[in-house]
């Protein structure tokens, strides 16, 4: 793997932490005070947990970059702990753990396309596309008459995920979500 300083690491890169975990350069603060020491403050997001920390890294630090492969693949199915995924071209599966996916497998349902991301041949993540389609199970109410300018309703879509829809969105339509945001963008076409 490439070894490089903290200052030449950019934001999406993936790094190894010290205990080995692939962590993912969410965003990045070179700060540098006058005359005194650059201080790095990286945002780095944890592939296996998910979980985002703060770290002040000095800038002449050395650090290994990983190098991560990505492959389109169709989402298949859950099973035991895990959501498969396979590969169009060559057919082969892979399993993705169910806790480091769990709030992006609200936006995919069955036959769905996404990138699974590999290191060394084994899945690591999962990249979404911007948008998806959705059909929507149920809405709550929502009051006749209130004229209040965007004014939204609470929605759970077939895959449980729940977002924020205008009025006249009811039961059974199809919209579109960003997945990025998890924001309501207009009914599907």
């Amino acid at each position: 793997m490439p070894t490089m300083e903290y200052v030449q690491v950019r934001k999406g890169m993936t790094i190894l932490g010290e205990n080995g975990e692939l962590l993912e350069v969410v965003d990045r603060d070179l700060n540098t005070p006058g005359n005194w020491r650059a201080i790095l403050t990286l945002k780095l997001r944890n592939f296996k947990t998910g979980n985002v920390v703060e770290r002040r890294v000095r800038p002449q630090d050395k650090v290994e970059q990983v190098i991560l492969d990505r492959r389109p693949m169709q989402y298949l199915y859950a099973e035991g702990s895990g959501h498969v995924f396979m590969d169009k071209e060559t057919f082969d599966q892979v399993t993705l753990d169910r806790l480091a996916v769990a709030d992006q497998m609200r936006y995919l349902k069955e036959n769905d396309d996404a990138v699974v991301i590999l290191h060394d041949g084994n899945p690591v993540g999962l990249e979404l596309p911007p948008q998806v389609e959705l059909t929507v199970k149920e809405t709550a109410g929502w009051l006749k008459g209130a004229s209040v300018a965007g004014q939204y309703k609470a929605a759970t879509t077939e895959t449980g995920l729940q977002v924020q829809v205008p009025p006249f969105i009811e039961a059974g339509e199809v919209i579109q979500i960003d997945t990025r945001t998890g924001e309501y963008l207009g009914r599907a076409r």
